[in-house]
């Protein structure tokens, strides 16, 4: 097969990067027979002078604005190898396009106008290559025929972008000087640029490495989802994703983040496809394990003995952001990092870069459009994550604010804090609150029980709803006040699509834990059931019921949880006897007192 490359194109609006790639297309006879003879015409025709850019704006909107508003490619090939050239937008308005042109490639191309020298966006592009993991980097210095290709115009830009380019870690391939125009270094040298002896654009091109799929990185798939076969007896659990970095085979020993769930590859399935004893980066197979865990989809299947990723609730970034509105403290974000969703917030503004004077400004308490900070976010549950500079792939992440996306960035570092956002709530929450006049022992004299809320878990809706109300109806029989609340109840459940309300993971389990705080302290049984929650969900309870207690009654042949429940019943339990169970650890934690049911 014959190899190809992808290449992005980049650089400030106007600076000439679709003259280049159409020289490029010419000059390489990658054209449609007739297309060049037919745009020359079209400009005849509308007396406009001829631009070898004209070959690629092919919509009208663009031709009339005069600007690349989406990531157009083209084709092309020399005699080693096939090209696909991304074109993508230099103007400020659509650096989000830009930066979906440039994720799709292996190289880049960033042209810089000699005449109008380095500018605001050629540095926020810049930024964008060193976030997207691009370096192999090569600066195109157009336009010298605006400056008779005067070789100290050049220099002097070379000198100041490569210090630029230092500050992100960045060293490029070459800087070549150009006229696209002209056709000058662009696929051959020219006298006019006699002093140059480096590389044409096209040379250049030909030097660029393909990028190899990561097998030697640590073994990393974010799980897409979770498949069961019923037919034909066939009780198999798939895990799928595409993996991101390393190589796995079947029996090795694997765990999940950050559930930290451990198991075994059984075998590595491929719908209709050969059976294979091991996988590697790149590839989107499906594993069945030797063991059944609950696992959710956006964790990180890693494998035992490579260095695990990072867990955490708080990661220092670098973010650029390109919301309409601002990136501000209190509003909750949608983060999407690998398959993982989950609700952000802004904890802190360290830093923001200032592109067009290349200093830095501390102090802002909001990331404006079009600004490079260095954030501190904070998701409500633990996520897995790598950082940007051990394993890139799994190191990036966007943020969504109203269903688009507003930011893109990489993780620099785990944040470790003494105390969380969710914790600084209840703490805040417990100096404020004001107690009732009737002594908590009064109200359990007056009710004959104590307080208590009560938690199901079980792997679906059915098992533990139907056991939970079963309590509710046996201890209301007896004269106690007891309520059920179902989480169908408190919001649209913990599945909800986050594109639909970016919230739905967070909320529903911590307006749980508040009303829980509220029923407990008014002193009734407070009962509830919940379906494929996790360690965390159940320390948020804890924490936001504080200071009363949490009763948990796990129900299936599963475990959900890593911690001990309060009581495991296996499926199929009769109800009077799961009640009984139910009721007789209620009893020995002296919420039944001196009571018999």
């Amino acid at each position: 097969m014959e190899e190809q490359i992808s290449i992005v194109m980049a650089g400030h609006v106007d600076h000439g990067k679709s003259t280049v790639i159409g020289r490029l297309l010419a000059e390489t006879n990658a054209l449609p027979e007739g297309k060049l003879e037919q745009v020359r015409a079209m400009c005849r025709k509308n007396a406009r002078p001829f631009e070898y850019a004209f070959l690629l704006d092919a919509l009208k909107d663009e031709q009339a604005q005069g600007i690349t508003i989406d990531a157009a490619r083209c084709f092309f090939r020399t005699d080693k190898r096939r090209y696909i050239l991304i074109d993508a937008p230099g103007h400020i308005e659509f650096l989000k396009n830009m930066i979906t042109g440039a994720s799709r490639a292996e190289a880049a191309l960033l042209v810089i106008d000699a005449k109008e020298g380095i500018r605001e966006n050629t540095k926020r592009h810049g930024y964008m290559m060193s976030m997207l993991g691009l370096r192999q980097l090569a600066i195109v210095v157009n336009k010298m025929d605006l400056v008779n290709y005067d070789q100290a115009v050049f220099e002097q830009i070379k000198r100041d972008y490569s210090s630029f380019l230092e500050r992100l870690q960045i060293r490029p391939l070459s800087f070549i000087p150009v006229s696209g125009m002209q056709g000058v270094n662009i696929a051959a040298r020219a006298p006019e640029t006699a002093w140059y002896t480096g590389p044409t654009v096209l040379e250049q091109i030909d030097l660029f490495q393909r990028k190899e799929f990561p097998n030697a990185l640590p073994f990393r798939l974010p799980v897409q989802d979770i498949y069961k076969f019923t037919e034909q007896n066939d009780d198999r659990r798939i895990v799928t994703g595409t993996i991101e970095t390393g190589t796995i085979r079947v029996g090795d020993p694997v765990v999940f983040q950050p559930s930290g769930k451990t198991s075994r590859v059984q075998s590595i399935e491929y719908f209709n496809g050969p059976v294979k004893t091991s996988a590697g980066a790149g590839e989107a197979p499906g594993f069945t394990l030797d063991t059944q865990i609950y696992i959710r989809p956006g964790e990180w299947m890693t494998r035992a003995g490579d260095p695990p990723p990072q867990v955490g609730t708080r990661f220092r970034v670098n973010l650029f952001w390109m919301g309409h509105a601002p990136l501000v403290r209190g509003k909750t974000y949608k983060l999407k990092l690998g398959a993982h969703r989950s609700p952000v917030k802004l904890i802190e503004v360290l830093t923001v870069l200032d592109a067009a004077e290349q200093g830095v400004v501390t102090g802002k308490q909001q990331v404006d459009r079009h600004d490079i900070a260095e954030v501190i976010l904070e998701t409500p549950k633990p996520v897995a994550f790598d950082l940007v500079g051990e394993i890139e792939q799994t190191g990036r992440l966007v943020v969504i604010d109203h269903y688009e996306i507003a930011g893109a960035g990489i993780i620099l570092a785990n944040v470790k804090s003494s105390e969380s956002s969710l914790e600084q709530h209840v703490r805040d929450r417990e100096m404020a609150w004001k107690p009732s006049a009737i002594p908590a022992d009064d109200r359990a004299r007056a009710y004959e029980h104590g307080a208590k809320f009560v938690v199901f878990v079980s792997q679906d809706d059915q098992t533990g709803e139907t056991l939970a109300r079963a309590l509710e109806q046996r201890l209301f029989g007896k004269g106690f006040k007891a309520y059920y609340l179902g989480m169908s109840n408190v919001a649209k459940g913990l599945d909800a699509d986050l594109e639909e309300s970016p919230e739905t993971l967070d909320d529903p389990i911590r307006r749980l834990g508040e009303l829980a705080r509220i029923l407990t302290d008014s002193g009734q049984i407070f009962i509830t059931s919940l379906s494929g929650v996790d360690d965390h969900d159940i320390k948020t309870l804890r924490l936001l019921n504080s200071p009363h207690e949490i009763v948990v009654i796990h129900v299936g042949d599963t475990p959900l949880l890593s911690s001990v429940p309060s009581l495991s019943l296996k499926t199929g339990t009769d109800i009077v006897e799961g009640i009984e169970s139910v009721c007789a650890i209620l009893r020995q934690q002296n919420v039944l007192i001196d009571y018999q049911i």
